[in-house]
């Protein structure tokens, strides 16, 4: 069970509602899609779920349908009633609030491990994800569905096009890989770009030992300049010796690094006695 296209118009004109620009709403109203999702999630039942950006329900139905303990997380008081209405027979767990901003101990107390499952807004959906994985340790798994761009980033290795700070920031803390397109046409309103779903799977622990704050430091200023060579992007951080001691090529530029480079590199970097 979950929305059709007609049933979520329906749903919003009883409502009195239209979808928020502003707060990226596209909602999934393909049943088939949500299927497809909730299969390479790998839900199982009893399986405790949080999902943000839940809208007007339809994933969050898919969930639940797989028998998973569904906590819908969103931000739009005008869409909550109709949310409410949608999955709350259900059993699902509605909470109002910004993920940006939400208390998740709070919110994910009662289970050690969960799963985060949905289809983020792009607008947030980065710095969502990277803040999950650097402060939210009880979600050990998503699969989420991005923009095809943004999704191509976050799994992106050392050598590819999009690799970038977020490529890192997720390949520290876990494996991620683009499992699927979505295209616009299952979405109301169709977006203008083609999304992406992703799969993160946390590692039991980081990928390197390094200092995290250090070694972001080093990759913020480096990818901050990524057209130089790291011998100058990182000059002053980084002396000529650690270079050769982490095994670094001091011409080599920051995309091509991996998360390894990263950490014995700042391994290698002293820190200045004061």
């Amino acid at each position: 069970m979950t929305l059709t296209r007609r049933e979520a118009i329906e749903l919003l004109e009883r409502h009195g509602l239209s979808p928020s620009r502003a707060l990226g709403q596209n909602f999934l109203v393909d049943p088939n899609t949500i299927r497809r999702i909730v299969r390479l999630a790998d839900v199982q039942p009893g399986e405790p779920v949080v999902e943000i950006g839940a809208g007007l329900g339809s994933l969050t139905l898919g969930l639940a349908d797989a028998g998973a303990e569904v906590t819908a997380v969103e931000v739009d008081r005008h869409l909550l009633p109709a949310l409410r209405e949608v999955v709350e027979p259900r059993g699902v767990r509605v909470v109002a609030g910004d993920a940006l901003a939400l208390d998740w101990s709070g919110t994910l107390a009662g289970h050690d491990r969960w799963s985060l499952v949905a289809n983020l807004p792009y607008n947030v959906a980065t710095p969502l994800v990277c803040d999950l994985l650097d402060g939210v340790p009880a979600i050990t798994r998503m699969l989420v569905m991005v923009q095809r761009e943004v999704g191509e980033r976050l799994a992106a290795r050392a050598g590819d096009d999009a690799y970038g700070i977020p490529s890192v920031k997720v390949a520290y803390w876990a494996t991620a890989q683009v499992v699927g397109r979505v295209p616009p046409t299952v979405f109301l309103p169709q977006p203008r770009v083609e999304s992406a779903l992703v799969r993160i799977d946390r590692r039991p622990s980081p990928a390197v030992d390094a200092d995290p704050e250090r070694l972001f430091a080093l990759v913020r200023t480096a990818f901050g300049q990524r057209r130089k060579m790291l011998r100058r992007s990182l000059a002053g951080l980084v002396e000529p010796k650690a270079f050769e001691e982490a095994g670094i090529r001091p011409d080599a530029r920051p995309e091509e690094l991996s998360i390894e480079d990263w950490g014995r590199l700042t391994d290698a970097v002293r820190t200045p006695s004061s």
